[in-house]
C-alpha cells in the first residue's frame, strides 16, 4: 500500500472537509472508489484522521493498491 498526497478540490474546500481518503487500485479516485471525508466540524475530526491514514490492514490486498489522501 503507497500512500499518495494530493490537495483538497476546490469543491471539497467549499463544502468544509479538511481531510479525505480513498482506498483505489490507481493512482487517482475512480468512479467505484468509496471517498471517506473529515469535516472541519468534525468533533473527533483529529482521531478519524488517524485511522484512515493506517492502511495497514490492506497491505496484502490485491484490489488496493494505494491510499489517495488529500489534506
Amino acid at each position: 500500500m503507497k500512500k499518495l498526497y494530493r490537495k483538497l478540490t476546490k469543491d471539497q474546500k467549499k463544502r468544509g472537509v479538511i481531510f479525505s481518503s480513498a482506498l483505489s487500485g490507481y493512482t487517482s479516485e475512480c468512479f467505484l472508489d468509496t471517498i471517506h471525508e473529515v469535516f472541519n466540524n468534525n468533533e473527533k475530526g483529529q482521531k478519524t484522521i488517524e485511522r484512515l491514514k493506517d492502511d495497514s490492514f490492506f497491505n496484502n490486498s490485491p484490489i488496493f493498491k494505494y491510499n489517495i489522501i488529500r489534506a
